[in-house]
C-alpha cells in the first residue's frame, strides 16, 4: 500500500497534463501539483525552526495555497494540524499548546510563540521541477485532527500515513471510483469527511472541483454541468437546502451523476429513499464512522433498500463487531458497544492512554447498537452526547462553560433539539438557571457569546428552569431535558 503522496505522484508520472484541481478559474494539472507541492515543501524546510517531526497548524479551507501546504508539510517530514480557519480562540490556543507547532499558516492574530505565515503565500512560491521526493513513512504521523468529546476538552487524534492510505482504498473500493470521475467538493476541509475526499479523489488519480458550499445553488449546478460531475458528497443538511431552494432540480443529472457520498448526520429513511428515487442510477451511498475511524460502515440506498434504518455493513477490509460491558464480542442480534478493526483506525488518541479506548484491536465508537445476521449495523443510541449540527459535532459541556461565565447565569445544560427549519437536523438548546432575578434578555445571551464559539455551537432555543437535574453524584442528567 502506498502512501497518498506517492499515489498521487505516480500518477502524474504517466498523466502529467490530466487536470488535478479545479479552483475558481484557475485548473491545475497533476504535473503542476507536484510541482507546487514540491515548492511548498521546500520552503517550509527554509522557516525558523523547522526540524522533521514538528507539526505545522494549517487553516484548512479550499484554496489551492492549502493544498500545496498540507502535502508539502508531509513531504517535509512534518504532521499536519488541520483545524477550521474560524476556530474560536481558546480552542485554537489549546491545540497550539498541545501539538507545540514550530508554524502556523493561514491565521490572523495568533499571539503564538512561532512563525505565522500566509497560505497565500503557497500559491506565489515558483514551482520545481519534479523529482522523486523521500515519501514519508507509512507508520510516521501524517496528521493530527481534533475532535470535541463530550468532556469538552477536545481531543487528538493521531493518523499515520497508512491510516490515511487505507481509509481512501476502502472508500474509492466501495464508491467504486475511478480516474475518469470528477468530483465536486462542496463540503469544509477542515473535518474529516471533506478532507478525507481531498486524499481519495487525487490519490485515484481524479478531477476535483473545489467550491465554497452549498450556499451557491446556482453555481453548484452551473458547474455540474460546465465540468461533467460525476460525482460529490453532502451531508444531509446540504441535501435539506438543495431541496428547499431547487427542488428536484438534482434529477436533471440522474443520467450524469455516478455516485453521491453521504454521512455525519441522521438521515431518515423517507429521505434515502426520496434521493434514491430521484436517482435511479446513481450509487448513492452513506457512511458511518468517526474522526478516528473514517466511514467503518457503508450502505447503498438501492442495493441495501431492506436495510435503509441501519448504517448498513462493515467498509471492505474493516471488520466491525458488537462487544459487551465485559469486552467480549455478542453474538448476533445482542446489543452492545460497537467497535471497529482495520488499518484504517487511530492506535488511540494524542496524551491520552489507549487500553481504556480499545477492545482487543478494536477501537472503542462509543455507540451502541447490534447486528443482524446478515452483516447489517443498527445504532440504538449514542453512548456520547454530542450534538451533531448539521453534521458538525458540538459537545454541550464546550458550550456550557460558556454560557456559565455569562453574569446572571448560575448554571446550564445543553442538548440537541430538531431543527425547527429542518435543515440541519439538530441544532444546540440550553436549559439556563438564574443566578438572581436577572432581565437577561436571550438575545444578549447569543450576541455575548459571538467570537467565544463557531456560529453553529451558540445555542438556537434557550429555556430557563428552575434547577439542572443532576445524579447524587452531580452529573448532569440530559436526558431529562429532552
Amino acid at each position: 500500500m502506498l502512501s497518498i503522496e506517492e499515489s498521487v505522484w505516480n500518477f502524474a508520472q504517466t498523466n502529467p497534463d490530466k487536470t488535478a484541481i479545479i479552483s475558481g478559474k484557475i485548473s491545475v494539472s497533476y504535473r503542476d501539483l507536484c510541482r507546487n507541492i514540491i515548492a511548498a515543501c521546500e520552503a517550509l524546510k527554509t522557516i525558523e525552526g523547522y526540524a522533521v517531526g514538528k507539526s505545522i497548524v494549517l487553516a484548512a479551507d479550499k484554496q489551492l495555497g492549502f493544498v500545496y501546504a498540507y502535502f508539502g508539510a508531509h513531504l517535509a517530514g512534518l504532521t499536519a494540524v488541520p483545524i477550521d480557519a474560524e476556530t474560536n480562540p481558546s480552542r485554537f490556543e489549546f491545540i497550539c499548546q498541545t501539538v507545540s507547532p514550530f508554524c502556523t499558516a493561514g491565521f490572523k492574530n495568533t499571539n503564538g510563540n512561532f512563525v505565522s505565515i500566509s497560505l497565500k503565500e503557497f500559491e506565489t512560491f515558483e514551482p520545481k521541477e519534479i523529482t522523486t521526493p523521500h515519501f514519508p513513512n507509512m507508520e510516521a504521523v501524517a496528521d493530527i485532527l481534533f475532535t470535541t468529546g463530550t468532556t469538552g476538552t477536545p481531543k487528538g487524534v493521531p493518523l499515520t500515513f497508512a491510516n490515511e492510505a487505507a481509509a481512501a482504498r476502502n472508500i474509492n473500493t466501495f464508491m467504486q471510483n475511478t480516474s475518469d470521475d470528477v468530483e465536486l467538493l462542496a463540503l469544509p476541509i477542515s473535518h474529516s469527511f471533506g478532507l478525507g475526499r481531498l486524499r481519495c479523489c487525487l490519490s485515484n488519480g481524479q478531477t476535483l472541483i473545489l467550491q465554497g458550499s452549498f450556499v451557491n445553488i446556482k453555481r453548484i449546478f452551473r458547474y455540474m454541468e460546465e465540468y461533467k460531475v460525476t460525482g460529490f458528497c453532502m451531508v444531509p443538511s446540504s441535501w435539506k437546502f438543495l431541496q428547499k431552494m431547487s427542488g428536484n432540480q438534482l434529477g436533471n443529472f440522474a443520467n450524469q451523476l455516478k455516485y453521491i457520498e453521504m454521512g455525519s448526520a441522521y438521515f431518515s429513511e423517507k429521505d434515502k429513499r426520496e434521493l434514491a428515487n430521484l436517482l435511479p442510477n446513481t450509487r448513492v451511498a452513506m457512511h458511518y464512522g468517526l474522526t478516528e475511524a473514517s466511514r467503518s460502515a457503508f450502505m447503498e440506498f438501492h442495493e441495501d433498500d431492506k436495510f435503509l434504518n441501519s448504517v448498513g455493513k462493515a467498509s471492505p477490509f474493516t471488520d466491525i463487531q458488537i462487544f459487551g460491558e465485559n469486552g467480549k464480542i455478542l453474538p448476533d442480534g445482542e446489543e452492545g458497544e460497537i467497535a471497529v478493526r482495520g488499518e484504517h483506525v487511530t492506535k488511540g488518541y494524542l496524551n491520552i492512554a489507549a487500553q481504556d479506548n480499545f477492545f482487543g484491536e478494536y477501537f472503542r465508537t462509543g455507540d451502541w447498537g447490534i447486528k443482524n445476521n446478515e452483516g447489517y449495523i443498527f445504532l440504538k443510541s449514542r453512548k456520547k452526547e454530542l450534538i451533531n449540527v448539521g453534521g458538525k459535532k458540538v459537545s454541550p459541556i464546550e458550550v456550557e462553560d460558556v454560557l456559565n461565565a455569562i453574569d446572571g447565569i448560575e448554571e446550564s445544560a445543553c442538548i440537541g433539539i430538531p431543527d425547527p427549519n429542518g435543515v440541519l437536523g439538530e441544532v444546540v438548546k440550553a436549559f439556563l438557571v438564574k443566578k438572581h432575578e436577572t432581565e437577561l434578555a436571550f438575545e444578549n445571551i447569543s450576541a455575548s457569546m459571538i467570537g467565544k464559539l463557531e456560529e453553529y455551537k451558540i445555542p438556537a432555543a434557550y429555556e430557563w428552569i428552575d434547577e439542572i437535574p443532576k445524579t447524587s453524584n452531580g452529573k448532569i442528567q440530559r436526558g431529562l431535558l429532552k
